[in-house]
């Protein structure tokens, strides 16, 4: 299959809006799973999970935790001014750089009201951080093709931004939730895992795993692994182009370290992904090793993946994930690296070969996404047997819905 010309009105379905989730479940773990293999389908809840998984294989999460994304300001007239914080500028290498900054930052954002935003015009809101008052300012820098650039500073100039945003920001939930942030979902649109700031979106398959979960899988000897996959606003973008060649995917930042790396290279073939954002780390480090044994003196900038460079390797498509992990590690040495910092644009589509995961949980997603493409690349047609069943059996849908473990055909 031509990965580039699938036409995503192919891939649709009728998704009731009784069907959505609009708040999570009073327990995590108790979120209904359907669990796919070999074209039948059960039915359990996300608390008996591991009773589905094999013993002694890998299950890798994602770790970022949820940003403060959303800022009001409220100009000096009294209309309001919502800046949507995105990732890092320009100037720092990677998310956690950026989070880091004391006292002023440069920020990618969106902006709603961005025409009431006058030239020269410097928003100011005072925040209570850590019992401390802060006096956060925003001043419009520049526009760029899809996004503004918005710079920030702060007094006293010692905090650094994550926690400025702690302060000053508001949990960003989807769209398609149609209702404003709670306080309870400052706990809940987060992992219990969750470690490192830096997404916008929740790694939504991992919201239903709870300690008891992984003490069940830990009885089984199934063994976590974690990596970072900082989750941007474009999972959210909708493909308005016919087919998939005129879709730009986001390009997202990925943090894994070479512990991570070794242990996958050591469950070839027994590795699974809780959520798309796990899965899409996972298959780039291949692509990643694949282009060290191609170049072995590759930077770490030309390692970083475009959108469709992993469906012009064909002569490296026979290559094992280990071979590819091995490859990536010695690389790493070689740099004296102990964490894989790049950036990752991977899509991953009907047509593509998975190599490192076998298998992979996941909520259910919208018609007509990039995710759902995961999914039918997964599990080809029987997307649609999977999403059937769901609709007709009463699962939850997106983000604070329920699930699915699906394996790999």
């Amino acid at each position: 299959m031509d990965t580039r010309s699938i036409s995503i009105n192919d891939y649709t379905y009728t998704l009731p809006d009784e069907k959505i989730a609009r708040y999570p479940l009073p327990e995590r773990d108790a979120s209904k799973l359907l669990v796919y293999k070999k074209g039948s389908i059960a039915e359990d809840t996300y608390r008996n999970i591991h009773s589905y998984l094999p013993a002694d294989s890998l299950l890798v999460f994602n770790n970022t935790r949820v940003i403060e994304a959303r800022l009001l300001f409220q100009k000096p007239s009294g209309g309001v001014i919502e800046i949507f914080c995105l990732e890092p500028g320009d100037d720092y290498p990677d998310v956690t750089t950026g989070m880091l900054q004391q006292g002023s930052v440069k920020w990618k954002c969106l902006i709603g009201g961005a025409s009431k935003w006058k030239t020269g015009l410097v928003l100011q809101k005072n925040i209570v951080c850590n019992n401390q008052t802060i006096l956060l300012e925003a001043r419009y820098t520049e526009k760029q093709t899809d996004c503004f650039v918005i710079s920030f500073q702060w007094k006293p100039i010692h905090v650094p931004f994550a926690e400025v945003l702690h302060g000053a920001g508001v949990i960003p939930l989807p769209p398609y939730i149609k209702r404003h942030a709670d306080a309870g979902d400052k706990e809940r649109y987060q992992t219990v895992y969750a470690e490192y700031d830096g997404s916008v979106a929740a790694p939504t398959a991992g919201l239903h795993f709870t300690p008891a979960i992984f003490e069940k899988l830990r009885q089984k000897n199934i063994h976590p692994a974690f990596v970072t996959l900082h989750v941007g606003a474009g999972t959210f973008r909708p493909v308005k182009s016919s087919t998939m060649q005129g879709h730009e995917m986001h390009a997202e930042y990925i943090d894994v370290s070479r512990e991570t790396i070794a242990q996958l290279r050591n469950y070839e073939n027994n590795t699974y992904a809780v959520g798309t954002t796990s899965a899409r780390t996972l298959e780039s480090l291949y692509w990643m090793g694949i282009k060290t044994i191609l170049d072995p003196a590759i930077s770490e900038t030309q390692l970083q993946l475009s959108q469709w460079e992993v469906y012009d390797y064909p002569g490296q498509q026979q290559l094992t994930a280990k071979q590819a992990l091995e490859s990536l590690l010695a690389w790493m040495d070689r740099k004296k690296l102990q964490q894989l910092i790049s950036k990752t644009q991977i899509l991953i589509a009907p047509g593509y070969q998975f190599k490192i995961i076998s298998g992979l949980v996941t909520n259910f997603h919208q018609p007509q996404s990039t995710l759902l493409l995961l999914v039918a690349a997964l599990t080809g047609n029987n997307w649609r047997k999977i999403y059937n069943h769901a609709l007709d059996n009463d699962f939850r849908f997106l983000s604070y819905g329920d699930g699915c473990l699906i394996f790999s055909d």
